[in-house]
């Protein structure tokens, strides 16, 4: 039986018109203080409703009432705010 012939694939190569102009070697690290701040506003925000609830709503400022678990879901979406621009 005789052999087919092999078929060689050209190889792929991206049109230039689409490639990202930024390169992951040319963006800059985050600087030191972004992950340090996200992991505190966790902290906080997770204690603040902690206190809350324990404290059954005389603690942090007994005066905002409910406006104490906007603060503390608050501060939780902030640090994941800063966490969504760490590099």
């Amino acid at each position: 039986m005789p052999k087919s012939q092999v078929r060689k694939k050209k190889v792929y190569t991206p049109p230039t018109d689409v490639r990202p102009t930024a390169t992951a070697a040319t963006r800059k690290p985050s600087p030191v203080w972004l992950p340090i701040t996200a992991v505190s506003l966790i902290v906080v925000g997770i204690g603040w409703l902690v206190v809350y609830y324990l404290s059954e709503q005389a603690w942090p400022v007994m005066a905002w009432g409910y406006w104490n678990l906007a603060v503390g879901f608050g501060a939780m979406v902030a640090s994941l705010i800063l966490l969504s621009r760490w590099r």
